[in-house]
Formats: structure tokens, sequence, C-alpha cells
């Protein structure tokens, strides 16, 4: 799989495509029936907390699955589902703007924690590649360059006063100013994350994750980026700390280990995020507005393709 990945045959990446469909499903029966979202998020995690991840995810496990950052990172991809169905299904509540800060506020601390966890890993000083907690990492300066990519996507954040409740059945968060060049910088972002601090699990956890809310964001429900992302990390986040040994051990596919490819995948990381914060400082000036109050995207066909598809005229 040339300079990213060491090279996977066809039961390879039928595992991966299986993976990636069935995030899809498992969103989609969470994003059409309200009782399937509390089942998911709810109910199984409740389940998988008090009888299987204590064992799965016992601390200093062999696979890496009992770190801080993955027990955080479990319960707050949750807290931002169970969060985004209280606000679709009591759409009332978005007439109250300090609700609104929740989905911003939920989706930058996830940013922010792995903004950590990449300062962490340049931290321990690995600069051949070591195993550490039981996961392959290589310090460098890539997880420099990524961590401040990452913090640039968090300023990036914008418009989440446009926040709104779909009409339809389904009843999606829908933030019609998160606009593709923002999914993009972030889906690069999270890539270049999962690449030097997951090392071995990114073709999964990264690749394979990314696609699956993005997928959607563009072919299935427009403008409901976070509620998809939020739901397939959830699910994926769960069934690693379920089963930790299926990167590792039932379908691996390992990274090159190539500094080379660390950098380059970083170095697009940030130059992305740069782009994107530039991009979006000069609409901010040029229109004279305000990046706390206003949204930032609303005449672009971006934003107006999100309204159309979901019956809101502006």
């Amino acid at each position: 799989m040339g300079l990213l990945y060491e090279s996977t045959g066809f039961v390879g990446w039928g595992i991966w495509v299986f993976v990636l469909f069935a995030l899809m499903a498992f969103n989609e029966f969470s994003r059409t029936t309200k009782w399937g979202g509390i089942f998911l998020f709810l109910i199984v995690p409740a389940v998988l907390t008090i009888f299987v991840w204590p064992t799965t995810a016992a601390p200093g496990n062999e696979y890496g699955t009992g770190t801080w950052f993955n027990w955080v990172k479990t319960y707050s991809a949750l807290a931002g589902c169970l969060g985004f169905m209280i606000i679709r299904y009591y759409p009332s509540l978005t007439k109250k703007k300090w609700v609104l800060w929740f989905p911003p506020g939920i989706l930058a601390l996830n940013i922010l924690e792995a903004c950590i966890r990449d300062f962490q890993v340049y931290t321990y000083g690995v600069w051949n590649g070591a195993y550490i907690d039981h996961l392959w990492v290589m310090s460098g300066p890539w997880n420099i360059m990524n961590g401040i990519a990452g913090l640039l996507n968090i300023v990036a954040i914008c418009g989440w006063t446009g926040i709104y409740i779909s009409k339809d059945k389904s009843k999606d968060m829908i933030w019609p100013d998160m606009i593709w060049p923002w999914i993009i910088a972030y889906d690069l972002w999270n890539f270049a994350y999962t690449y030097n601090c997951i090392s071995d699990h990114s073709f999964y956890s990264g690749l394979a994750l990314l696609l699956a809310c993005t997928i959607p964001t563009f072919f299935i429900k427009k403008g409901a980026w976070l509620q998809h992302r939020a739901h397939t990390l959830a699910l994926w986040i769960m069934f690693v700390m379920t089963i930790p040994s299926f990167a590792d051990r039932i379908a691996p596919v390992p990274t090159t280990h190539n500094p080379t490819a660390f950098f380059i995948v970083s170095l697009v990381s940030l130059i992305a995020n740069i782009a994107l914060v530039v991009y979006q400082f000069y609409r901010i000036r040029k229109y004279r507005l305000n990046p706390l109050k206003d949204e930032i995207y609303i005449e672009t066909n971006s934003y107006q393709q999100v309204l159309e598809d979901n019956r809101i005229a502006v």
C-alpha cells in the first residue's frame, strides 16, 4: 500500500469495507429511530461499562485500550451523542443560546483531547519508535505540527448560532455553517492524529471511521456532519473497547513506520488548517462578522445547498 501502510490482501480490504458500511448502517439506525439511539448510546454502554470494559479495557492491558485517553474519548463521544439527541428531540431548546454552545463545546473538547495526546507522544522522546502502553508510536516534529493543526481547527469552528433541527422524521441536528472546507480540514487533521498516536490502528480508526461520517454528510444527510461524527466515533470506540484485539490480532494492517510518511501526513494537515483559518478570517474581516455570533458562510453555495436539502428558506 505504498508509503503509508504495509500491504494487505483481498480479505483485509473486505474487512475494511465491512467496517465502513457497518458503521454507516448503525449510524443510520441510530439517526432515524429514537429508540435506536437510546439503545446504542445509553443502554449498550451502560451494560458494557459494568460487565465488559473493566476486563477488556483494564489499565495496562496488552492492547492499549486501558489508557486515560480511550476512557475519556469513549464517554465524551457518548456524551455528545446523548446531548445531541436531547437537542434533536426537544427542538425548542435551540431557542436558548446557551444550549447551542454544547455542540461546538463538545466538538472542541474532543479535538483538544487529541491535540494533548499528540503533544504527549512528542514528550515520550521515542524518535525511532517504540511500544508505549502497548501501542506503537514514534515521536517527532509531526506531533507538534499536527497538535497545532488541531488547535487551528478548533479556532475555525463557527456558525453554531445557526444550528436547527430538521423538520423531517429523523429530526437531525443541522449545522449549515459547517461546510466542506472545515470538514476536509478536520478529516486531514484527525487522520494525521490517528496515524501519529494510534499508528497501527489508523487503517480503521482513521480511514474507515472518517469516511463513515464524511460519506453520509455529502450523500445521505447534508448539514449533519457533527451528528454523523459523534455516532460513528462512539460506535467505533465502543467496539474497540469491547474487542481490543481487532486491529492487532484479528485484522491487523500496520503502518510502514516510515518517518517520511508521518511528516507528510501532518504537514498536509497543518497546511490545510492554516488555509482554513486564513480564509475564515478573510471572510470575517471582509463582511465585518462576529465569529461568536454570526454565521460565516451564509452566502456560499454549500450553505445554501444544506438549507435547500433540508427545506429551510432564508
